[in-house]
This record gives structure tokens, sequence and C-alpha cells, in this order.
């Protein structure tokens, strides 16, 4: 009899390998996993940059800088809060590099992928909020994704259940990585009883955020990095009772695992962002050869230039871009014509008169009332639009 047969029937089973060869080439489901979360929510982040006004392409630029800074804080926040393995007694350092066999913080994914899509939005111009609010709701179901190679690892699991999701748990072989240990049999070894499976709680609370962001940033507009906030307190809320369940080992603070501590600080951070930063959506129109757009057709057929259709050019990459209102967007995308950046209507028209001057030029609850008049009367032109790099 093996500890297989100790189980009850009604579970969720476990993957009793997690790598697979392909010649001299390990294929790992972890390392896949992660690849097609990202990928994703790349997919998301593009449409939603699209629909304010980036350039489509960008979020490769992007991902360029967030993917790998975003992978190395991950690490980086798995090692210094969990030492032992690599720098303790009897720790290996090179182990430290070993990603395929599991251990990425999440808080550290998101601080070093944030550092990574600020430098990539400065380069190409556009405000990192905008970045961020896009990227809100791929994050989570990157990390929904992300969560299956926990499953297939046989790892991140809660304590003992007897409920009828209870996840079997392969007692795997240190010796060969990715692999179960098998019995005389060559029957993979289970683990007794039955586990919390957390990963699966946190693949579905992910999901649900994901959701909500979709649905509270449809319904309301949230701009200015606001959706974003709004991710990371829905997914804090779920990792802080999520982390109460796990068993795995991790450093503790009061006897708190340390990742509690962390979920509730962030998320009072989020939170006061969330409450305190006000202002509606940014959109943007590309400055520059691809800021130059055709206006619908007024004219019959015959006056139709056939020549531009025959001989299409590749659209050439934008110099920066212009922070608009929903309205300006909007007319821009109707008339193809580019708000300009200052009102040459007249010299009186510059100047609103009586309370409104007064109320155009206090600073604003975002504002400190110290910051400089030119920004402030630059934010407060006629047409609304403001330089692209004051947000990034």
């Amino acid at each position: 009899m093996t500890l297989a047969s100790l189980s009850p029937q009604a579970a969720l089973p476990s993957p009793s390998t997690a790598v697979w060869q392909l010649g001299p080439v390990p294929i790992r489901a972890y390392a896949l996993c992660i690849i097609a979360g990202i990928v994703l929510a790349c997919w998301v982040t593009e449409r939603r940059l699209r629909q304010r006004g980036v350039a489509p392409g960008a979020v490769l630029d992007i991902a360029v800088w967030a993917v790998p800074a975003g992978i190395i804080g991950a690490r980086i926040y798995h090692v210094i809060t969990s030492p032992e393995k690599y720098l303790g007694a009897g720790g290996d350092p090179m182990k430290a590099f070993a990603i395929w066999e599991g251990g990425l913080g999440i808080w550290g994914a998101v601080a070093g992928g944030a550092v990574g899509a600020w430098i990539a939005a400065r380069q190409l111009g556009i405000p990192f909020g905008v970045v961020a609010d896009a990227l809100a709701p791929g994050l989570p179901l990157a990390q929904a994704v992300g969560r299956l190679g926990n499953w297939f690892n046989n790892e991140l699991f809660g304590g003992r259940t007897t409920l009828p999701w209870g996840l079997e748990i392969h007692r795997m072989d240190p010796d060969n990585p990715g692999h179960a240990l098998r019995d005389d049999a060559g029957q993979p070894i289970l683990e007794p009883g039955l586990y919390q499976p957390t990963f699966l709680y946190e693949l579905l609370w992910n999901l649900g955020v994901a959701a909500l962001v979709l649905v509270l940033d449809r319904r309301f507009k949230l701009g200015r990095g606001r959706a974003f906030a709004l991710y990371v307190m829905g997914y804090t809320v779920g990792r802080f009772w999520i982390e109460l369940m796990r068993t795995d080992e991790a450093n503790q603070i009061f006897g708190v695992r340390l990742n509690v501590w962390t979920a509730a600080l962030v998320f009072l951070g989020a939170l006061i962002y969330f409450v305190r930063v006000r202002g509606p959506r940014d959109y943007l129109i590309p400055l520059g050869p691809a800021g130059t757009t055709t206006p619908p057709p007024t004219s019959d057929l015959s006056q139709v230039d056939l020549s531009e259709r025959e001989t299409p050019t590749r659209a050439a990459a934008p110099e920066g871009y212009r922070v608009v209102s929903e309205e300006q967007y909007a007319a821009w995308q109707d008339t193809g014509v580019v708000p300009p950046a200052d009102d040459d209507s007249g010299p009186d028209d510059d100047e609103p008169s009586g309370d409104a001057a007064a109320d155009d030029l206090a600073p604003s609850d975002d504002e400190p009332a110290d910051a400089p008049s030119a920004v402030r009367t630059d934010r407060a032109d006629a047409t609304g639009a403001r330089p692209a790099d004051r947000d990034s």
C-alpha cells in the first residue's frame, strides 16, 4: 500500500511532473505559465492603451523594460524575505538565480515592473498614470495564469482539510526537481491527506479582481493611476486572508507571516492614493507624423485620391503625445484635427475674467499650493491640453 491510497477519492489532483525534456532542453511548466501570463497581460494592456490614444505596438516597448525588471524585482524580494535557502547555513547562493524552481515575490514583481514601465513611459512620452491604468486588469489576469505554475510545482498550498476540493500533494524529489518521488511500483508518492488549494483560491480571486477593475473603470472612467490603485487594493485584500491559510515556510514578524504585513501596508498605501487623487481620465493624441490623420470623407467618390490606397505607407512612430480631455479626443477622432496647444483667437481670450480666472488659477486638490504659476497656467489653458511628460 502506498501513501497515495490513503487519500480520499474526492480530491483535486496535482501533476506529478512539472518538467518535460525536449531533447536536451528542459520545458518547465512554471516558466510556460509565467510567459503565458505576460502575453495575456500585454494583450489586454495593448487594447486599453490604444483606447486611450497610444500608438499601436507601444506595449512591446514597455514590456521590454517592465518584464525583465519585474522578474528581477520578484526574485530579489523572494531572496531577501526567504534568505535561508540561499544565504543561510548550508545555503547555495547560486540557487538564487534558479527562478524555474519557483520563488517569485509578487510585491517585488510589481515594484520592479513599475520601475521598468516608468522608464519606458518616459522614453515614449506617455504619462505613467496612463500606462498603470491600462495595465491594471491585465496584471491580475497574468497572476492568475502564473498561479498554475505553483500547481505544477506542488507548492504554495495550505493546511490539511477534508473539503471535497482538497488538494493532493506529491512528495517531490529534491534530487530531480520538477518530478515526484516514486515508490517501488513506479507510482508517484502522495503526502498523506488533502490540503487547502490556496493557489486556486488566489487564481479565482485574481480573476475577480480583474473583472472588478474592468467594470468600475468602465463605469467611473478612472484616471491618474486610480484604476491601478483599485487593482492593488483588491489584490491585497485577497492576499491577506489567503496568506493566513498557507503553511509553507516563511519569515514571520510577531508570529504573523511577512507577506500578511506587506499586504496590509500596501493596501493602506493604495487606499490613501485612491481617496486623495482626483481628476478625469487622460487621453492622448500622438504628435508628429503619427498624429496626422485623414478626416472622414465629405465629398463624392469622384474626388477620392486612390493613389494613397495603392501605396500604403508604414505608420511612423509618434514624436510624443499631447494629453487631452475625452471630448477633445473624440473630436480629434472625428475630424483628424489636433487641438491647438495655445488658443490664438485673440489676446483677451487666453485670460478668463472675474471668478472664472480665479478658479482656473487656484491650485486644485491634487496640486500643492506652492506649485509654480507657469505650470498652473499651462494646465488651465483654453484647450485643456497638458504636456504628456508632466505626469509621466
